[in-house]
């Protein structure tokens, strides 16, 4: 049984991890030993726009149940540098491998959701290209864009989108009530009381980082120029591939996870129904169980 978590304060957070400087950034990490026995390869985990690892809060106690956890706040992003500068996937992704090197991790599993999909199709493309020698046991895959075309935007996304790529006036980025209100329009209807979004919001506004968020979500023309990079690896990886999806996604809707599965025949496919954008944050009991049954534990 997952234990619940949503005690856990950012400024709790904050005090699981630590900075490490990556790619010349002052990143926010998260290295949490296996509470029991480490019968599993550690595990990396990637999120997504515009949050942060926080997004784990509700299901680290059971991830780490059986194996060591890695979580990363990427550059822009929650408890990490917030520079105003061009961000790009590239960018993120020499932070990952970076992060791999100063941990020693050569063999690992990689946790993916929203935003952190694509980075993370990033990664398996410099893999295959014997780029980044680490050896990926199995990989999770969870509601992001894979297949760009299919994705519902928000009018809110769409609107950054058409803003110039350059930091927003103070006076005019959202604040923390309506980016928590923009990230609990994601949720399933019935999931929506349940989430302590503005607890997440805050984490965007740290730092100005709602000031940025005209400038990290380019990472949307990224996928869209190079989606045969990702994408492609994303399907392609001979690493054995488990897809996770809450049903409800208004953005990375259901049809996606179907798409990415019939490209891969020999992945699994596990639906966390009644669940929306974030089902390791609304449903994170059926989340754990899921990322369980993909690796069992077999002694």
């Amino acid at each position: 049984m997952t234990m619940h978590l949503a005690h856990l304060s950012p400024k709790d957070w904050e005090h699981r991890g630590l900075r490490r400087t990556l790619a010349g950034h002052e990143i926010f990490t998260i290295d949490l030993p296996a509470r029991g026995e480490e019968v599993l390869e550690p595990l990396l985990v990637i999120h997504g726009y515009p949050t942060s690892s926080y997004d784990y809060v509700e299901v680290i106690d059971g991830l780490t149940e059986h194996r060591r956890v890695v979580l990363l706040d990427l550059l822009g992003y929650g408890l990490s540098d917030k520079p105003d500068l061009a961000y790009t996937l590239a960018t993120q992704a020499d932070i990952v491998v970076e992060l791999t090197e100063q941990l020693e991790l050569d063999r690992l599993s990689l946790l993916t959701h929203d935003m952190g999909d694509t980075v993370g199709g990033e990664l398996l493309a410099r893999h295959l290209d014997g780029e980044w020698p680490v050896e990926i046991v199995r990989r999770f895959v969870t509601n992001g864009s894979i297949y760009i075309e299919m994705a519902q935007l928000t009018a809110g996304q769409q609107f950054l989108l058409a803003l110039p790529d350059e930091i927003l006036p103070a006076d005019s980025a959202p604040d923390r009530l309506g980016l928590a209100a923009a990230l609990t329009a994601t949720l399933a209807p019935g999931n929506q009381a349940g989430v302590d979004t503005l607890a997440h919001a805050d984490l965007i506004v740290a730092g100005g980082g709602n000031r940025l968020l005209a400038r990290i979500i380019r990472y949307i023309e990224e996928r869209r120029r190079h989606e045969r990079r990702y994408t492609g690896a994303i399907e392609s990886h001979p690493s054995p591939m488990h897809i996770i999806w809450g049903t409800e996604d208004p953005i990375a809707v259901a049809a996606m996870a179907t798409r990415l599965h019939d490209a891969r025949p020999d992945s699994t496919l596990r639906w966390i129904d009644g669940a929306g954008h974030y089902p390791q944050l609304e449903a994170p009991e059926s989340f754990v169980a899921a990322v369980a049954a993909a690796a069992p534990i077999t002694q």
